[in-house]
């Protein structure tokens, strides 16, 4: 089996678990929007911005910035708490010579909420992209083929770390071993997208072999 160079983490859902405050966040826009389309919070799990507007707000043109407002003040007040195991996972990497990312959606000025919580991050990655080193949104491969691109090596020789369909399905187009996180989705709903799936980095099923995919 190869053995990887790098590994590739989302954001949420995957470094921290938030998706079920996004929940509550999409939860009471869609309701106010769209009372029609019950659930729509849960579609546009793993969206961007950008994709969230133009697919599911695109009749309310001149809420735009309201809305962004309020994802803005919310981003401010969540909770940032890491996805069970992974500070010990990703320091084992570490160790080993394994070079890491974070490849996430997220903008600029949420990541500096994120290391008002934890301003530890930023020793965990040898890089961290956000949506403004990148092109194109996912489910486009661009982020991750970037991502393999900052360590000089191929998406073949990375493992990508996701959770939602978007970036599931971004991970796979751009060629990287895919590690699929059911913390936003039930596994069955996620294991065609993926190589592995996993609940979190503590899975004593998959534990062994996780760390094996690495070249250590």
């Amino acid at each position: 089996m190869m053995k990887y160079k790098v590994a590739l983490f989302d954001l949420d859902g995957v470094v921290f678990d938030t998706e079920p405050q996004y929940t509550v966040f999409w939860g009471g826009i869609a309701r106010q929007y769209h009372p029609e389309q019950p659930g729509l919070e849960h579609t546009i799990k793993g969206s961007t911005l950008e994709q969230i507007f133009g697919k599911f707000f695109a009749d309310v043109p001149n809420e735009h910035a309201s809305i962004v407002e309020r994802l803005n003040v919310f981003e401010q007040q969540m909770r940032y708490e890491y996805v069970a195991g992974f500070e010990r996972f990703v320091t084992t990497l570490r160790s080993h010579g394994v070079r890491t990312a974070i490849v996430t959606s997220s903008n600029r000025p949420k990541m500096e909420a994120v290391y008002a919580q934890h301003p530890e991050l930023n020793g965990y990655f040898d890089a961290i992209l956000t949506s403004e080193d990148f092109s194109e949104s996912k489910p486009s491969p661009d982020c991750y083929i970037k991502g393999a691109e900052r360590f000089h090596v191929l998406p073949e020789e990375c493992v990508v770390f996701e959770d939602s369909f978007n970036g599931l399905e971004s991970g796979r187009e751009s060629g990287a071993y895919v590690v699929g996180l059911s913390t936003t989705n039930p596994a069955e709903q996620i294991a065609s997208l993926t190589n592995m799936v996993i609940a979190d980095y503590e899975d004593e099923r998959v534990e062994g072999k996780l760390y094996g995919l690495f070249s250590f």
